[in-house]
């Protein structure tokens, strides 16, 4: 949560005040610890802190751009990150989001593609265990869900785009394990329409009559409520398509929905809306706790930087979420009901961030709009901000051309011919250059 530009082993050692980033590295390749434990206890605070029975879980997946083929489970392959099919790992995510604001991610899982778990050998290189095997991003999701049923994290919804939502054996699951959702689907989902026949979702959604769409908010955001037109067709016994259309463009979206019990087209547009969450949670993660910034190649490492950054997430989103007052409205309906600082920051938290209503409602005069985890960050960054002499700062601007001038002295000696060296030519040493006293 420090203020780097870039933060990884090196800087964060610099900044941490270590002669060398030994130790950094070494916190996340070898060191006793299990990462999968530190993500139990997150998915633990984060349910002490926000949870709610009226809880969404959000599963969504986000690209780590790369440039090599030794990062384990990196190839070409699409990624909204950089909007093209491009050289990458893809982590799956599971955020965990409460009405009034409140959302963490929870846990994670890197995506290994089959042409990786095919080769074992490559495998090994770079730390993928053995028994590893392929597994699509819906059966990875399905995995942390019921991880979460499991440990009894109060939830009422899961919802996720068309990757999981178009996966009919991931809902069927969901509904054997009473999970309800609200997924996306894509306009050629095909949706029963009795006698044996089945119609596609934007086939339907022209069937609808005018009288039959309702304009309802989905939740506010950056620039006022997202307000859209929905409606609410019969997909099957027991299941619901719900369908958007934009209230500029008149584009379509469309979702599949199930619940053991009635749900009211209010509560299906919530969740529907709340599938921003987790989008938000990989803005701030990556721009604010370094989710991004790592610079490992193996697996281990993999799963253990991107659970720190979520733990130093969940407290940031967790600090905000207390320091933020209940919006305007019935008790229960949609925000926190208690204002104390429970994330146990500052006391300056509960002080510096009252507003006079919700950070979503017009501010005039001296009122302040709620704290944010950007916000917050910074702060933290401020006033922790640990002081060092300039001779550290100069023994590391020593370290680093030390180690670039070996790393750019190795690159030569890789670009050198191997063949036998031509007559009165002697062939190039292999003992690398002098460099630089330490």
């Amino acid at each position: 949560m420090s203020g780097l530009e870039r933060k990884n082993g090196w800087t964060l050692a610099e900044f941490a005040g270590d002669a060398t980033p030994d130790g950094m590295q070494r916190l996340l390749a070898a060191a006793r610890w299990d990462a999968d434990v530190v993500r139990d206890a997150l998915a633990r605070y984060v349910a002490g802190r926000l949870g709610s029975d009226r809880g969404v879980l959000v599963a969504d997946e986000t690209g780590f751009l790369k440039a090599g083929s030794c990062s384990a489970g990196v190839q070409r392959q699409y990624t909204g990150t950089a909007g093209k099919i491009t050289n990458c790992q893809v982590g799956v995510f599971l955020a965990y989001a409460v009405p009034g604001g409140g959302r963490a991610l929870i846990d994670r899982e890197l995506y290994v593609p089959r042409c990786w778990t095919q080769d074992r050998e490559r495998c090994a290189a770079a730390g993928i265990p053995q028994e590893t095997r392929f597994a699509t991003k819906p059966q990875l999701a399905r995995a942390m869900i019921g991880r979460v049923l499991a440990a009894g994290i109060p939830f009422a919804w899961f919802t996720a785009d068309e990757v999981y939502g178009d996966n009919g054996p991931l809902r069927e699951w969901l509904e054997s394990a009473g999970v309800a959702y609200v997924v996306a689907v894509s306009c050629d989902h095909r949706v029963p329409a009795g006698a044996g026949r089945v119609i596609r979702a934007d086939k339907l959604a022209a069937k609808i009559p005018a009288a039959a769409w309702q304009r309802v908010s989905c939740g506010p955001g950056s620039k006022g409520d997202r307000v859209y037109d929905w409606a609410l067709a019969d997909a099957r016994p027991g299941h619901d398509l719900l369908i958007r259309r934009s209230v500029r463009s008149g584009e379509l979206a469309f979702y599949r929905c199930w619940a053991p019990s009635p749900a009211t087209l209010v509560d299906l547009v919530r969740v529907a809306g709340a599938r921003w969450a987790v989008e938000e949670c990989f803005a701030a993660a990556k721009n604010e706790t370094a989710l991004d910034h790592y610079q490992v190649r193996k697996h281990t490492a993999w799963y253990r930087h991107v659970t720190l950054a979520m733990c130093a997430h969940a407290w940031l989103a967790v600090t905000a979420s207390a320091a933020r007052l209940p919006p305007a409205g019935p008790r229960g309906e949609g925000g926190l009901t208690a204002v104390t600082c429970r994330s146990g920051g500052p006391p300056a938290c509960e002080q510096a961030s009252r507003p006079a209503a919700a950070d979503h409602q017009p501010v005039t005069g001296g009122e302040l709009a709620c704290l944010t985890v950007n916000e917050i960050r910074r702060l933290h960054a401020i006033f922790s901000r640990p002081v060092h002499p300039a001779v550290h700062h100069l023994r590391w601007s020593a370290w680093r051309r030390r180690h670039q001038a070996r790393a750019r002295h190795c690159h030569h000696q890789r670009r050198q011919p191997r063949g036998p060296s031509r007559p009165g030519r002697p062939r190039p040493s292999s003992r690398p250059a002098a460099l630089p006293p330490r």
